[in-house]
């Protein structure tokens, strides 16, 4: 069982575990380093923090330990944007397909989105299985990544 909480300054270890390995290969980034987790772990407290809300960034918690992180941001109109990952030790087992419909279901129940759009790298075939598997619909690609939409129950 998953739980989506607030990250605190003592989750930098894991989150720069998260951030490395094979984790970071469509993201477009080198791995992270102690410092630039724990300055992360610090913009997500400042960004919750703000009023309104700059990010949601919640870890992903299975037997309290930090598998991978979940990430709402705003965008005009009501919509969010999602971004998820997981440490690549913990791929294949639903986690993230949790995740990411736990946080949708706080972004239309607690935060008021109306709509939610994520994407992926076109090579990153299981995280497009991830979005369809959470409710979302595959648009197309757009600007080189798969673009996905999901819409709030009404």
């Amino acid at each position: 069982m998953i739980v989506l909480r607030a990250l605190v300054p003592t989750d930098a270890p894991a989150v720069r575990r998260v951030y490395s390995g094979a984790a970071v290969t469509f993201l477009g980034r080198r791995a992270m380093t102690d410092r630039e987790a724990v300055e992360y772990v610090l913009h997500a407290a400042e960004w919750a923090a703000a009023d309104p809300t700059v990010q949601y960034v919640l870890g992903v918690d299975v037997a309290g330990d930090l598998l991978g992180l979940v990430k709402l941001g705003h965008r005009p109109g009501g919509h969010g944007r999602v971004g998820y990952v997981l440490r690549d030790d913990s791929w294949g087992r639903g986690y993230a397909t949790a995740a990411v419909r736990e946080l949708a279901r706080f972004a239309f129940t607690n935060a008021g989105f109306l709509s939610l759009g994520a994407k992926h790298h076109p090579g990153n075939t299981a995280s497009g299985r991830v979005l369809v598997k959470a409710g979302f619909t595959r648009l197309g690609i757009r600007d080189g990544m798969v673009e996905y939409m999901l819409a709030a129950r009404g």
